[in-house]
């Protein structure tokens, strides 16, 4: 068969090793990679009907892939008000009134990204903004996608006056005398205040993802593991998939709720293996706390306000019984596990699990932002991936521990922050991922926080953890090798070899040896997904 693709006069850099191969050009068919050579000869397999294109001394790596995102729940959450640049009470109190002045009497202003350290000292609550806010809905999405600042109004239109009572860890925050404070905490609360806003229709909620996963595959990503498939997600990637439309190959993970049944267990097992071409729902993912920031984390001691004593599940023993079951029916979980107490709750888990018998079943624990230093080398012994978002800890936190994450936590466990050194020297397998829409997607800035550790915004600010740093080599194998094998996908993805998938990201420059300080802003010349161009340059 002729290849449908042939890129000449490249630098192909094999991610295992980090050394440029000796190949020049590569050939593309059936979406596999099926030859490599020197331009002559990979030119001469070409015909009328291949698309050649001279790369003139670009770098060819494996597709990038996002190890932690959420496409539909992202492409929603980011159509409002982005509030992510807002650094204090000023500056955010500035940008509602200018949004709430372009809209119509009574119309909801929805926004996301903000940033808890904007009230300094104050409590995150409504009243802070009641000057802005007075008779408008408003809600207003936190950073960690866990906790929502709801409006007096907003309220009032969701007809919620006083606490209520969850199946899973979640709180309408009241003060002392049981009023709302505004304050929504995990999915079930800021739920009842979602569904009294207006609803996108499908047109609106598929053309978002269609625009959103268009920027992916510009900024270089050829895949993605979602976390959710939550509303129609999975309708939606088909539809995309159908018309052509689908520019990233994802894996899918549903979710797994405290309160779930038998029935409803055994119908995440039965989903597993279902998709498309691109798309296929492959592992569960389950929650074993909130967030640091908003109070919700599981700690083995509490926060400085004497919160994150609990688990997201009120009994975390029907969460090892559920990690069981899935363990026995050959499921791969990813478990969302923040504070110390509850990544050590996962890897008993999964270590009881394992006791039972299986083997070769990859589990993952998504985040892991501060852990003792008798942690890291289990995930290695019982084969837990370390899936870490590194731009979290550049973006969200201060080097002096001055932020809201880190005042929380105190000195001791704030020093111990995204350990991803630690986990990598232990043997581990980590991948990294944004957690779009809490951080940004493009892959190269996450990459590029990795190695340096510092605020996206100011890079001439000092690093939090630089010990905790990785290498260029380590950060594109987090982005290339260990999806691949976090995916069981190792033998036909995240390499650049002959028989494997033609998802390839081709950049300007080597990421090697880019500093770390610059590699965000190197130029994504083409992005190739089962051999066909999803975005290309306009130099090529």
């Amino acid at each position: 068969m002729r290849p449908s693709l042939v890129l000449l006069s490249a630098r192909l850099l094999d991610p295992a090793t980090g050394r440029l191969l000796p190949d020049t050009a590569l050939a593309v068919s059936g979406g596999r990679i099926a030859a490599l050579g020197d331009d002559r000869e990979i030119r001469a397999l070409a015909d009328s009907a291949t698309t050649v294109l001279d790369l003139k001394g670009a770098v060819v790596t494996p597709g990038l892939t996002d190890g932690h995102l959420h496409p539909v729940s992202g492409a929603e959450l980011t159509h409002g008000l982005d509030l992510s640049g807002c650094t204090d009470l000023a500056s955010l109190r500035e940008a509602l009134a200018r949004e709430i002045r372009t809209l119509d009497p009574g119309s909801w202003l929805i926004g996301w990204g903000l940033d808890p350290n904007v009230f300094g000292d104050r409590p995150v609550e409504s009243a802070a903004l009641a000057p802005v806010l007075d008779g408008v809905p408003a809600l207003l999405q936190l950073f960690d996608a866990h906790s929502m600042l709801a409006s007096p109004r907003a309220l009032e239109l969701a007809g919620i006056d006083g606490p209520r009572t969850f199946d899973q860890a979640a709180e309408i925050v009241c003060d002392e005398a049981g009023r709302p404070t505004g304050l929504l905490l995990e999915d079930a609360a800021c739920e009842l205040v979602e569904r009294a806003a207006p609803q996108s229709t499908h047109a609106e909620r598929r053309d978002r993802l269609a625009a959103a996963l268009r920027r992916m595959a510009a900024a270089g990503l050829t895949g993605g593991h979602a976390m959710d498939a939550n509303g129609e997600s999975l309708a939606l990637y088909a539809e995309l998939e159908a018309a052509g439309e689908l520019p990233l190959r994802l894996r899918i993970a549903p979710w797994c709720q405290p309160g779930i049944d038998d029935e409803g267990l055994r119908a995440l097992i039965e989903q597993q293996g279902t998709g498309g071409e691109l798309w296929r729902v492959a592992g569960v993912k389950l929650f074993m706390d909130g967030t640091i920031d908003n109070g919700t984390a599981w700690l083995e001691r509490p926060d400085c306000h004497g919160e994150s004593t609990h688990a997201f599940w009120p009994d975390p023993e029907v969460y090892t019984r559920i990690m069981g079951e899935l363990h026995r029916a050959g499921v791969p979980t990813a478990t969302h596990a923040i504070g110390d107490a509850a990544v050590r709750h996962v890897l008993d888990a999964v270590e009881k699990a394992q006791a039972g018998g299986g083997s070769g079943i990859r589990h993952r624990i998504e985040h892991i932002e501060s852990v003792p230093d008798d942690t890291p080398a289990r995930f290695a012994e019982l084969g837990v991936v370390a899936s870490m978002q590194p731009t979290h800890c550049c973006d969200f936190t201060r080097a002096d521990h001055t932020d809201n994450w880190s005042r929380r936590l105190g000195e001791e466990r704030a020093s111990r922050a995204w350990r991803c050194r630690d986990l990598w020297d232990s043997g581990a397998t980590v991948v990294l991922g944004s957690d779009w829409p809490i951080a940004p997607f493009p892959p190269l800035g996450v990459m590029a926080g990795a190695r340096h550790r510092r605020p996206t915004r100011d890079l001439t600010q000092p690093p939090h953890g630089p010990e905790q740093a990785l290498t260029a080599l380590e950060a594109l194998q987090g982005m290339t090798t260990g999806p691949a094998f976090a995916a069981g996908e190792e033998y036909r993805a995240g390499r650049l070899a002959v028989g494997h998938r033609a998802d390839l990201t081709v950049l300007a420059d080597n990421p090697l040896t880019v500093a770390a300080t610059d590699l965000a802003g190197l130029p994504v010349l083409l992005t190739v997904l089962d051999g066909r161009p999803t975005h290309r340059h306009t130099s090529l």
